[in-house]
């Protein structure tokens, strides 16, 4: 048997599932007015906090290196998603902070993010649907990462 006619591997299938959520997500986004954000931007984006986060924070969150974490917030911060102030707890670090169009963003986000989900377990159903993000996680070593949920 070739190549082509194996069922698709790992990579194949996360690539999938990956690219077809962020697609979803960019085009309907586009739809409601946030048309000037591309899929780097969701490398910050999907890790954005309504009380801020530590730039070194995102970078972590993120799996990506400190130059490309600060380039996509300097373009996110002159598109007007983001801003840079100092943190309360340590007035010589910054908190990335979402604006008001940041925090609109994270909001639709997380309804379409939800609308997704809610379509994926109707097709598996609900357990099974669990079971696949609780083993997602634990192969992704992120179940010890809080679940982010519609606000």
């Amino acid at each position: 048997m070739g190549r082509s006619a194996r069922p698709a591997d790992l990579g194949m299938l996360a690539a999938r599932l990956l690219f077809g959520l962020q697609g979803e997500l960019f085009r309907i986004s586009a739809e409601h007015g946030f048309g000037d954000l591309r899929p780097q931007h969701g490398a910050v984006l999907a890790h954005l906090d309504e009380d801020g986060l530590r730039q070194n924070d995102l970078t972590r969150l993120a799996g990506r290196n400190k130059q490309t974490i600060g380039a996509i917030l300097d373009e996110l911060q002159k598109l007007g998603y983001v801003e840079r102030v100092p943190d309360p707890a340590d007035r010589r670090a910054k908190l990335i902070m979402p604006t008001e169009r940041g925090l609109a963003l994270m909001r639709l986000s997380d309804q379409i993010v939800a609308e997704i989900e809610n379509r994926y377990s109707k097709i598996v159903g609900r357990d099974d649907y669990d079971t696949f993000l609780r083993t997602l996680r634990a192969i992704t070593g992120s179940e010890d990462q809080p679940v982010r949920r519609p606000r």
